[in-house]
């Protein structure tokens, strides 16, 4: 391992993620490059800070590369997630993906990848699914148990990091992705843990520090985040240059209610399903709050993860046929100027500037309009709102050691 790659968000970077970044380069990384959630998360919300202030601080903290992994990307369940990660990081030359797992067992969860990826397991997973299973993930589980009895593979799914991380190895066999899978144990709190319920003096999960900046400020991160990162954290604090949550939704509820005035609004809308689309119509026409919209499409079919992502797709007019699956450019947020020669033989279009990447082709300037949307909806969401096309006048952030 010589040049790796790391898949991440940093909504708020925090010690873990400066531990996994030590460890990578412990391992023989001579260099780290990270693809990271740009305008929106997978959780189908904004970021709690801005993409330059995240950047600076994994610059600052042992990343070498940060390259965006663009919003409709970003915003997407585990699968897709995972598959443009590894697709931003192949075209970067990455021979390696650092992760984290709660089984950091790399032939495993190879094994497991190599399962989901067979046709035995898609038609073993319809059955269950024409069964009834109560959710697709007890499906998926059910599958692997049928088709592996009596092993430790679908246990293993259980979990939320060796779910992100089977799907890291998917897509890698997918892609026939020249990178070698490094798993490390997930350290600290668990994915989501509160603070309350890790113990955890050191680490704490990036949910907990959202909540935690929510309640106390940026000043109440001290004990979880490196100190370069909290001062970032602090002016942007002071600068206003952070979500503001309760803002945030009712500009998405409004953006749905708009929606509502064309025909069939949410028709188009990615991961609709036949229903679906009227599910969500009839539920932004009642609710009055993003929460009880929510609420009201939640089941144990459709989880609220994937209504959220949903519902962030349909305010931003996120369509199938329109948005690209894959990401068709290497978009460059920030670097370490000595890692810049490691991109000479990229193999997508790279540039830092979004504006130039989306004169490429059709598919850039399409993914270049879907992200411009999610920046402008967070520019407009922040404590003190910023101006449109902000994308595009972004600079590239330069450290030099």
């Amino acid at each position: 391992m010589k040049f790796a790659g790391i898949i991440a968000e940093y909504d708020p970077f925090h010690n873990g993620h400066a531990w996994q970044l030590a460890q990578a380069k412990a391992l023989g990384a001579q260099h780290v490059a990270v693809a990271m959630s740009c305008g929106l998360t997978q959780r189908g919300a904004l970021p709690l800070l801005p993409e330059a202030v995240r950047v600076q601080a994994a610059l600052q903290c042992g990343a070498d590369l940060i390259f965006a992994l663009p919003a409709p990307c970003a915003c997407a369940g585990a699968e897709a997630f995972a598959r443009a990660g590894v697709r931003i990081l192949a075209a970067a030359g990455c021979d390696a993906l650092v992760f984290g797992a709660e089984t950091p067992d790399a032939a495993l969860l190879m094994e497991v990848a190599r399962v989901l990826n067979s046709e035995a397991y898609r038609t073993e997973l319809k059955r269950q699914l024409a069964a009834g299973a109560r959710s697709f993930a007890a499906a998926r589980q059910a599958a692997v148990e049928a088709l592996c009895p009596g092993t430790a593979l679908a246990a293993l799914l259980d979990k939320p990091n060796n779910n992100l991380a089977v799907e890291y190895c998917k897509a890698i066999l997918e892609q026939e992705a020249p990178m070698t899978p490094v798993p490390l144990p997930r350290v600290g709190a668990g994915h989501g843990q509160a603070l309350a319920e890790s113990g955890h003096a050191q680490f704490a999960s990036a949910s907990a520090l959202r909540a935690l900046w929510a309640e106390q400020g940026a000043d109440a991160l001290t004990p979880y985040v490196p100190e370069k990162a909290l001062e970032l954290y602090k002016k942007a604090e002071i600068d206003g240059m952070y979500t503001d949550y309760a803002a945030a939704g009712r500009c998405e509820l409004a953006l749905l209610r708009a929606a509502c005035a064309r025909p069939e609004p949410f028709a188009a809308v990615r991961g609709v399903s036949e229903g679906l689309d009227h599910r969500l119509e009839n539920a932004v026409r009642s609710c009055t709050g993003l929460p009880q919209l929510l609420d009201a499409l939640t089941t144990v079919r459709y989880p609220r993860a994937r209504m959220r992502r949903l519902a962030m797709d349909a305010a931003l007019g996120y369509a199938a046929e329109t948005v690209p699956a894959l990401p068709p450019y290497l978009h460059l947020l920030g670097a370490r100027r000595e890692a810049l020669p490691l991109l000479k033989h990229a193999s997508l279009p790279l540039s830092h500037s979004l504006a130039k990447l989306e004169k490429e082709n059709d598919a850039c300037a399409r993914m270049a309009a879907a992200q411009a949307a999610a920046s402008d909806f967070g520019a407009l969401c922040r404590r003190v709102p910023g101006p449109m096309g902000g994308v595009y006048r972004q600079k590239i952030i330069f450290l030099t050691n």
